[in-house]
């Protein structure tokens, strides 16, 4: 779809459906990491891990349900808004677009290692060459590789989140005030480059990114974007030479 096609379908609708998707990762997220995932896994204790998720077998795999859905979300969100912002540069759209799509596929790949344990722990007969006490270790460490592989994901989130702020403060539809706390969200979430750093600064970077996901995702469902000058700038990048 070009600039000028996607004029034809509203960019308020386009908006509205970025929004929506976007909530949706979001709720997906939390959902599935602090309902399901922080209350079964323990980090540090293999034997209560094992427990816990034989226990509530079937929870576990709907966290990892969510976890799919919630990609799946992120995926249709990112498509969404490089639409919504290639009228401001369509190379840095792009760029963010690919950068997000990569985190996803990194964080998917890194959601095998969740499901995993289910099958380590789930008494097969090959296992057998195991001591219990292995099995649960091992079980544990899928889990620990799952954390290491979001935590991967998160940095290239956060450099697409840094390009998405540069196209919110250059855009003429959204408020620059948007753009910014996506910036801002997007420099904390690069401390992910270093994982141990990143997790030791999970807290405060959260916090910052919901704030930056509420506001965008509050003025996209409400607001969407000024029609008028979405449709002004998508009309200029299509007359310019400068894609």
């Amino acid at each position: 779809m070009s600039t000028a096609e996607a004029v034809d379908t509203s960019p308020r609708v386009m908006a509205r459906m970025a929004g929506v998707f976007y909530l949706l990762t979001i709720l997906g997220g939390v959902f599935a990491q602090s309902f399901v995932s922080d209350r079964l896994v323990h980090l540090g204790d293999a034997a209560a891990t094992a427990t816990n998720i034989l226990t509530h077998k079937g929870l576990f795999q709907w966290g990892f349900t969510i976890y799919l859905i919630e990609m799946m979300c992120q995926v249709t969100s990112t498509a969404l808004f490089y639409l919504l912002l290639r009228p401001v540069s369509r190379s840095v759209a792009l760029l963010a677009a690919c950068v997000s799509l990569a985190g996803c596929t990194i964080k998917m790949l890194s959601r095998l290692f969740y499901i995993a344990p289910l099958s380590v722990l789930g008494g097969e007969q090959y296992l057998a060459v195991f001591t219990p006490e292995q099995v649960r270790a091992l079980a544990l460490l899928l889990f620990e590789v799952n954390d290491l592989g979001a935590g991967i994901a998160l940095a290239f989130f956060g450099l697409s989140a840094i390009l998405k702020g540069y196209l919110i403060v250059r855009s003429t539809f959204l408020p620059r005030s948007l753009g910014v706390l996506s910036l801002l969200a997007g420099v904390g979430l690069l401390t992910f480059l270093s994982p141990t750093f990143g997790h030791r600064m999970f807290s405060p970077v959260a916090a910052m990114g919901l704030l930056g996901a509420a506001a965008q995702i509050l003025w996209l469902l409400i607001v969407g974007v000024n029609e008028p000058r979405w449709k002004e700038q998508a009309a200029a990048a299509e007359s310019s030479i400068w894609k």
